[in-house]
């Protein structure tokens, strides 16, 4: 049995359920290559080490979900848009996100998913986790809203 993506309603879920507020999640277009230098990156993989999943959050929804996972005003999240990078504070939240946001990859009877690596936007992202982050195939892309916060872009794609 293989990964399967997860629909808008339990990203929607999962998000609204750890940042505490109202998050709104529609379709957006897929992640493009200019986008990559400023996307925090999520790696996942199965028990036996093999890449299953790459998330990727643009640095607005980086920014703005990991300041209200951390409970932090949102001048944080604006600060880290106007540096064009996330703070030591957001980028360990947003890997706590990551993290639990692996949940929803895992399923009765199918692979365990761990999360194996997260790169803070602007660090180097490994040569076949940027490539599936560029692909067509099985693939979720959605803007986030975060109330009160703002909003961003994320996309999930499954490796097999």
């Amino acid at each position: 049995m293989t990964v399967t993506l997860p629909g808008l309603l339990p990203v929607r879920n999962l998000f609204e359920d750890l940042l505490n507020r109202e998050v709104e999640v529609v379709p957006d277009d897929p992640t493009k290559s200019d986008d990559l230098p400023s996307t925090l990156v999520a790696i996942y993989v199965n028990n036996s080490g093999t890449m299953v999943a790459v998330l990727g959050l643009n640095l607005p929804l980086a920014a703005h979900a990991g300041a209200a996972f951390g409970l932090m005003p949102v001048g944080a999240a604006e600060a880290a848009l106007e540096d064009k990078a996330l703070s030591p504070a957001l980028v360990e939240n947003v890997a706590e996100l990551a993290n639990i946001f692996g949940s929803l990859l895992n399923r009765e009877g199918g692979p365990h998913v761990k999360l194996h690596q997260v790169i803070p936007p602007g660090e180097p992202v490994p040569s076949d986790a940027a490539a599936y982050l560029l692909a067509l195939g099985r693939r979720l892309d959605v803007k986030l809203t975060v109330s009160r916060y703002g909003t961003g872009r994320l996309a999930l794609v499954l490796t097999d």
